[in-house]
Parts: C-alpha cells; structure tokens; sequence
C-alpha cells in the first residue's frame, strides 16, 4: 500500500503520512482499520524502523490513528475529518500564491483552466482507485 520514492525531497516519513491521508480520503483506510506494525512497514518499504515510528508519531499527535498497547495502531474515527480541515486550512496558502500570480501577470482564465485541468486529472485518477 504505502510507497517510498526515494528520489523524492520530501522525507520518506512525510511521504507516509501524506499517502496516509490519501488512503483515508479516498475510503482505502476507513475508522477502526489496523495499520501495519512498524516492523512490518519497516521491511516492506525497506525504512529504518525509526523513520516509521516517527510518521506514526506524528499521525498519532495529529489524531489519525491511535496506538493501543500490545494491539497496534487503528485508524480513529475522526481521521477523514481531521485530514479535511487541514486540507481545508491551506486555501490561505492557495490566495497567497494567487495573489502573487496575478502580480505576475497571470489571467485569470489561465488560473481557471489550470484549475479546471487537475480537477479534471484528479478525478480521472480517483475513479480508477
């Protein structure tokens, strides 16, 4: 399930977490799903096993999972919401990057058709998951 690109920039733990909140949002983890251990994910993905407990640490902090001793990690109910508000909370970062844009010399029918092509993407791409 969970992929490290390692040419990527992005730290393999980070990586984690963002296909985390991929997999909730598109329902391939739902509430209550049990993650594999840190061992487990450890030798799948061929990470140092402190690289995985800190994406779990930090999905735990989050409120994404819970760790129940002796059991392992689940999926909180609350998780899509949560991954939803935060997601929600970057259209701030959005109008900066528009404001810029448009100082730039930027349309706004080049904004929109932008837009409008990864919605278009995006949604190709989810019907196929």
């Amino acid at each position: 399930m969970f992929q490290i690109d390692v040419m990527s920039r992005t730290p393999p733990y980070e990586q984690i977490i963002e296909q985390f909140e991929q997999f909730v949002m598109r329902d391939l983890l739902r509430p209550g799903d049990k993650l594999d251990s840190v061992r487990q994910l450890s030798v799948q993905l061929s990470v140092n096993p402190n690289t995985i407990q800190k994406a779990y640490s930090e999905m735990d902090l989050r409120g994404y999972i819970r760790s129940v001793p002796g059991k392992g990690c689940f999926v909180t109910p609350e998780a899509k919401e949560i991954v939803r508000r935060g997601h929600r909370d970057k259209m701030k970062e959005v109008r900066e990057i528009v404001r810029s844009l448009i100082l730039a010399g930027v349309t706004k029918e080049e904004l929109i058709e932008l837009i409008n092509e990864e919605y278009e993407e995006r949604s190709t791409y989810y019907d196929q998951g």
